[in-house]
């Protein structure tokens, strides 16, 4: 019988899905860092793609190579009119935007008060 696969940790699985998002060229890339802020998640990735079929795409892949590296399945919703994708894999949520729709949500500034740092791929 096979052991189930280790549970990566947060920031492992971050790596593993920053990796995924660069592979499918994903613009304007930003991690927020919710440790001690949230106990939604530990990180908080925000990224655009060029059409909602981009997006869509990057959900896609990313949710299968999570699951091909980790076992993990994740959490996706609004994935049919790739507007804007979340993707909750547990300790890091993802959320994927079609550019105009990014802008008019603006979620980076709710989690990004002054002080607080935020890494840009």
């Amino acid at each position: 019988m096979m052991a189930p696969p280790e549970e990566p940790s947060s920031e492992i699985l971050l790596e593993r899905i920053l990796l995924s998002l660069s592979d499918d060229k994903a613009e304007d890339v930003v991690s927020i860092d919710l440790r001690g802020k949230s106990e939604i998640a530990d990180y908080m990735v925000v990224a655009s793609g060029r059409s909602s079929r981009q997006v869509s795409a990057m959900s896609e892949k990313l949710t299968d190579r999570l699951k091909g590296d980790f076992g993990r399945l994740s959490k996706v919703e609004g994935k049919g009119t790739g507007d804007w994708v979340l993707i909750d894999t547990g300790d890091v949520i993802v959320h994927l935007f079609r550019p105009e729709v990014r802008e008019f949500y603006q979620l980076e500034k709710m989690w990004l008060s002054p002080g607080t740092s935020a890494a840009s791929t």
